[in-house]
């Protein structure tokens, strides 16, 4: 299926996109760490950088704590990621220690960076809320400063018949609401 937008952007955009197909392949340090450094980059209210990742790598000392924080239905394609990720966001400011009302939003916008920078790479990255949030706060060892957001499989392109036959169903680029549904001038619109 073609992703044709209302009106011109940039391409990369419009391929970046959440297949679950992974080869099981490792990835290399460097590329991982490209990933975080791109995310390293988004903006933050108050420059706070408010973001956190934690990471384990398929085979490594962490794999299973992470992997065992999934639930049964992302378990069956994320066992062949190479990498997952768990982010959090620090609920308060550095400088003074005040609540950020914004620090899932602007956490949000390092994801993005990390999404694109793996679909430019051409990573298979796919964000997940389908994992046990508490179990992630305690086995992780995150304090109460900080809330779990989301988690992230990364790997390498796999082949969508070695998904199961309902997840092969849904493996495409899926398309996005028209702008006069998400977009009003002068007030909100239902």
């Amino acid at each position: 299926m073609a992703r044709i937008p209302e009106f011109k952007v940039h391409d990369i955009f419009t391929n970046r996109w959440s297949p679950r197909a992974m080869s099981g392949e490792g990835i290399k340090d460097e590329e991982l760490m490209s990933l975080f450094e791109a995310a390293k980059w988004a903006p933050s209210s108050y420059n706070n950088q408010p973001w956190r990742f934690i990471y384990a790598k398929k085979g490594g000392a962490y794999w299973e704590t992470f992997f065992n924080l999934l639930t049964e239905g992302n378990k069956v394609w994320a066992k062949n990621a190479a990498v997952l990720i768990l982010v959090a966001s620090k609920k308060t400011f550095d400088y003074n220690e005040k609540p950020s009302i914004t620090h899932s939003f602007d956490t949000g916008a390092a994801w993005e960076n990390i999404a694109l920078e793996g679909s430019i790479n051409g990573f298979v990255v796919h964000g997940m809320q389908g994992f046990d949030y508490e179990k992630a706060k305690k086995d992780l060892k995150i304090t109460d400063e900080y809330t779990v957001e989301m988690m992230i499989a990364v790997g390498k392109p796999g082949r969508k018949k070695d998904l199961p036959e309902k997840l092969q169903e849904s493996e495409f680029p899926s398309n996005r609401k028209k702008l006069k549904d998400i977009v009003f001038e002068g007030e909100f619109k239902v």
